[in-house]
């Protein structure tokens, strides 16, 4: 998991395929996925396996604005012990370019720092 990324002990148990599902979900504005760009903040599973993902966006005019959580939604439920996910948008703090992955950078053709 990314150290970026604020995780409780029940998400972490789950998460090579949290992380998998995330990295199927792409912002096609920058035509990379949620997870490698940085948009997650923060996941957490309750023992009820409500699962609440804290994100963001590149700009307050994303496009996929409405679609992403969508599909954040339908992927994580994908996963034995996830029942719900809720996915709450935050703008603070403001995304960042330094949050894309080193995976990220070079698939964008970026310096990988």
């Amino acid at each position: 998991m990314r150290d970026d990324i604020k995780i409780n002990d029940r998400a972490l148990a789950l998460q090579d395929q949290i992380i998998e599902k995330l990295e199927k979900v792409f912002d096609t504005d920058v035509e990379l996925d949620v997870y490698n760009l940085g948009l997650i903040y923060e996941i957490n599973l309750d023992e009820t396996g409500l699962c609440k993902i804290v994100m963001t966006f590149t700009d307050t005019a994303c496009d996929c604005a409405e679609s992403l959580p969508i599909e954040i939604v339908a992927g994580l439920k994908q996963i034995k012990g996830i029942e719900d996910v809720k996915v709450e948008v935050t703008w603070s703090p403001a995304w960042k370019i330094t949050r894309i992955s080193r995976y990220g950078r070079i698939a964008l053709g970026l310096p990988p720092r």
